[in-house]
């Protein structure tokens, strides 16, 4: 159940924005096999010079289409695993139109223990919840 951040700067439409959330989403969906409706997704539109993503000294630059993106999700998943999942996130955003260096992805993982879906309960603690298989 990863929860996905992702910033862009203001000037996309409405589709342009579905379409980057759900190639994203399903770029989850096939590397990890989560169920369809771990759905959670918050974007953020910005105005021009609110978001900096500078060349790291990697020998590129990245464009007013940057996508900047979170993933906060429960540890346990191999190198392996999240590289496909960087992988695939940059070839479905690729089919939406965003170049490679315009995708930036940050990977956050925490345990389940630090996930609450409402109601003030730690849901995989409590047991209401099945903690994700790897």
């Amino acid at each position: 159940m990863p929860l996905v951040r992702i910033d862009v700067n203001q000037g996309r439409t409405p589709e342009q924005l579905q379409s980057l959330s759900r190639g994203i989403h399903d770029a989850i969906l096939a590397e990890y096999g989560i169920p369809e409706r771990d759905y959670f997704h918050v974007l953020t539109e910005h105005p021009a010079g609110q978001i900096v993503a500078e060349d790291a000294g990697l020998g590129f630059e990245r464009t007013r289409n940057v996508v900047m993106i979170q993933i906060f999700t429960q540890t346990g998943r191999s190198q392996a695993a999240k590289q496909a999942l960087f992988a695939a996130i940059a070839r479905n955003l690729a089919d939406a139109g965003i170049a490679g260096e315009d995708v930036f992805i940050g990977y956050v993982e925490n345990t389940a223990g630090d996930w609450s879906f409402g109601f003030g309960r730690a849901q995989y603690v409590t047991g209401e919840l099945a903690t994700p298989g790897r």
